[in-house]
């Protein structure tokens, strides 16, 4: 057991940047998107990511050998997945408000902002 959280598999840092953060950034960006676009709220994001994250931990788990239930892996990889989808989310609302309200907002990067006189 090591001092750096993913130091325990032979494959370290390589699998975690690969599966938690590429992998996994994916899926919660394409999740927090597709919440956005039924207009459901931001909180509905984390019971998700809880199931996701398990995925992913079950990916590490099942391909490297990585320990399934490590409260800090789970923990590191969780504020990873709801940080990008909350990204994810934000975009496509940004998105979604220029659009469907396009007489009175427009999109100013992941947010959106009353459209002006001058």
């Amino acid at each position: 057991m090591g001092g750096v959280l993913w130091s325990d598999s032979p494959y370290g840092l390589f699998t975690f940047i690969l599966i938690t953060l590429v992998l996994g950034g994916a899926g919660a960006w394409a999740t927090g998107r597709a919440i956005a676009k039924t207009w459901r709220p931001l909180a509905t994001l984390a019971p998700y990511m809880v199931f996701l994250t398990a995925a992913v931990r079950f990916l590490h788990y099942a391909l490297y050998g990585e320990p399934l239930l490590s409260p800090a892996l789970f923990l590191s990889a969780f504020i990873w997945m709801i940080g990008v989808a909350a990204l994810g989310y934000r975009a496509m609302r940004a998105t979604q408000m220029a659009t469907q309200y396009s007489w009175a907002y427009e999109s100013s990067g992941l947010n959106w902002r009353a459209k002006g006189n001058g």
